[in-house]
């Protein structure tokens, strides 16, 4: 029967005595780099068999052909000239090859390099977790906290998307405000960068209610009734997107649920009062008459270009205030034109009205759980992807 070539095996310190005489960083006990010793050892047997080394090969550029291609260049010098080559060489070595176009003319340079070995770098995560919580009409996705894979380097328009895919509803009905437990702090726009959304406070998703059809008909011979005395800007929309919220104090976190609600831009404060007590008719211990009952709460203007502006109980007309215009035209690009608007309390009748309420009660979907757990593991990818990157066209 046939048998193969003997092998015999060296001892390990036997070896490191022959390659202690060839080289003295490698003498002594000290731990050295694994790659270092590989590429040291294939280089001197490389030496030994009398060829040129692979380290001291330099790069061979190669001139464009007439026709203004690689010609004889896109074919590595080794492959036209294999005399001198080693089993070093042939086994371990390869060449890398770089090619530059001009955009203008389309003449192409490529260059050879002899590589031993390459240091790939590792793509990176391209995007991270992020919670958002809806607030939404549908009463099934009423506060719902999702868990989203947003890009690293995309923006607040790629968000809104995600975020109206999730929800089902138009992107131009997604209202997005960063709510900290003291209350609003932004909306976010769609030219905004994404990498900073989410990081100052917790992410809102508001849809406002669709617009309420209130025009009365006018009788044929009739005249139109006349205008207020006072100036009140146009309704948007059919009217004025408002998200609220409900605190005692600035320094006091909020209580109940934000808000979202569509109302004329020339409700009274009565009305406007009365619409947000029916949005906290579920949160009220009992039944309240807001009619006659005067101003239960302030209402403090959030986002505006006013640090601190408060609409007026005596105000005819108060969300045709200069400082709601203001903030209507800082509401951003994207979603609904809308206002920010805080509901503050005295403890008095907010411990009669409400008694010991906190914050609302969000449910979390089993996206938030799966999300967080991807984002958490360590980020895996192939050798072909760490491959493309290193090999991806650069335009300078």
């Amino acid at each position: 029967r046939q048998r193969g070539p003997r092998l015999s095996a060296l001892p390990a310190h036997l070896l490191q005595n022959i390659v202690s005489k060839h080289s003295s960083q490698f003498r002594g006990n000290a731990q050295h780099d694994a790659l270092e010793f590989l590429l040291w050892l294939l280089d001197r047997m490389h030496e030994d068999l009398g060829a040129a080394s692979p380290a001291q090969q330099t790069r061979v550029p190669e001139e464009p052909g007439e026709d203004g291609s690689g010609g004889a260049g896109s074919s590595p010098p080794a492959a036209q000239h294999p005399r001198g080559q080693s089993f070093v060489q042939s086994h371990f070595q390869a060449q890398y090859r770089s090619s530059l176009t001009c955009p203008h003319c389309l003449k192409q340079s490529n260059t050879f390099d002899p590589f031993l070995c390459i240091s790939l770098p590792i793509p990176l995560r391209q995007t991270r977790a992020l919670n958002v919580t809806l607030v939404l009409q549908c009463e099934r996705r009423r506060f719902v906290r999702v868990g989203l894979a947003v890009p690293l380097l995309g923006t607040v328009a790629e968000l809104r998307e995600m975020v109206a895919r999730e929800g089902r509803i138009p992107p131009e009905q997604v209202i997005l405000a960063e709510v900290s437990p003291r209350g609003f702090l932004r909306s976010l726009g769609d030219a905004e960068e994404l990498g900073a959304a989410g990081e100052g406070a917790p992410l809102y998703a508001f849809q406002p209610p669709p617009a309420r059809h209130t025009a009365r008909q006018v009788p044929a011979g009739a005249l139109p009734p006349r205008c207020p005395p006072f100036h009140c800007p146009p309704p948007v929309g059919g009217g004025a997107g408002v998200s609220a919220l409900s605190r005692v104090s600035p320094a006091v976190p909020r209580f109940g649920p934000p808000l979202v609600l569509r109302e004329e831009r020339g409700v009274s404060w009565e009305q406007l009062q009365h619409s947000i007590l029916a949005q906290l008719r579920a949160l009220l211990r009992g039944e309240v008459r807001a009619q006659g009952a005067g101003a239960l709460f302030r209402i403090r203007l959030a986002g505006g270009s006013a640090p601190c502006a408060y609409l007026s109980p005596q105000d005819p007309r108060p969300l045709c205030h200069p400082a709601v215009d203001r903030a209507l035209q800082l509401s951003g690009v994207g979603g609904p034109p809308h206002v920010k608007l805080t509901v503050e309390w005295d403890v008095s009748t907010k411990e009669r009205l409400f008694g010991n309420i906190q914050e609302e009660v969000v449910q979390d979907a089993e996206s938030v759980r799966l999300q967080q757990q991807a984002h958490r593991q360590q980020h895996s990818c192939t050798l072909d992807e760490c491959f493309q990157l290193y090999t991806k066209e650069e335009q300078v």
